[in-house]
Parts: structure tokens; sequence; C-alpha cells
């Protein structure tokens, strides 16, 4: 099971790259274009999914942090990019810190509205790189609304590599 887990921080690394690479190439007006969408623009989804890795990330070391799920943390694409890899560097980190054993242990956190939870660190980490690639589908969604190309995020395409 950690070998799932450590693959899928490599694979979250390698699609965040390569969905940025092809949003640098879309102008101001394209990316931050109010979009149908729950998160209103491309931005708004990849900043959500910062959002949601932070919650996580701190809930997984010990800490429950009081953010607002559409929150803006970064209202400039630059800065958003460079959150983004360190906190997939981060993530990486993170799993290389981790054992079988600590697969099988629970995490206990606040949730979003300040209610205590517990919950198996594996089950969190399933729902942690499911819904990276959830958003990374809605941004890719809403990249193929431009004319940028969407890159290819299979992670089979990931392994090939």
């Amino acid at each position: 099971m950690l070998g799932h887990f450590k693959r899928f921080a490599a694979y979250n690394k390698w699609a965040n790259n390569r969905l940025y690479d092809s949003c640098d190439q879309l102008t101001d007006d394209d990316y931050f274009a109010k979009r149908e969408a729950f998160f209103g623009s491309i931005h708004g989804v990849l900043n959500h999914m910062m959002v949601g890795d932070t919650i996580w990330t701190s809930r997984l070391h010990g800490t429950s942090p009081v953010i607002a799920l559409n929150a803006e943390m970064y209202d400039r694409r630059d800065m958003l990019r460079n959150a983004r890899e360190t906190m997939d560097d981060d993530i990486i980190a993170y799993m290389d810190t981790m054992s079988d054993a600590d697969m099988t242990g629970d995490v206990t956190y606040k949730t979003t509205s300040g209610d205590p939870f517990t919950m198996e660190r594996a089950v969190i980490l399933q729902h942690f790189f499911n819904h990276q690639a959830h958003h990374r589908g809605q941004a890719h969604g809403l990249l193929s609304q431009t004319n940028v190309e969407p890159p290819v995020l299979d992670l089979l395409y990931y392994i090939r590599e």
C-alpha cells in the first residue's frame, strides 16, 4: 500500500507540472475567465486544489487549519504555481517518511466546521489523491475550452515515462 501512495505522490507532481505548463500558455484573460465551474475559473480550481492540499497535509502533520474551501490563497498565478511546486515536493517528502505501519494508524483532526474526527491515514491518503485527480480533471476540462490543448494526464503515461 505504501508504494502505491508514493507512486501517487510522484504522479501528482508530474500531472500538476504538465497542467500548469499548459495553463502558463494562457493569457490572463483566459486563465482568470469566469466559466461554468464550481470554483468559477481555471485559477479558482487550481487554487482550491491548494486549499484542499493545505488542509489535508496540515491534518496529516497534526494541525487543523481553518481555511474556507473557496478561499483564494494566491491571487497571482506565479505565486500559485510556486506554492504548488513546493506543496508537491512536500507531499513526496512526507510519503518518504512513512512506513507500512504508519498506513494503518489513525489521524485525529478537526473538520472545516471545527468538529473532531478520526480517520485511518490510508483512507485520508486515498481521498487526498482522489481529490487532486478530480479537480485536475475539472481544470483540464476548463482548459479544453481555450485555444491551448490540454495535456495528457493519465497515470499510464506517467508510468510509461
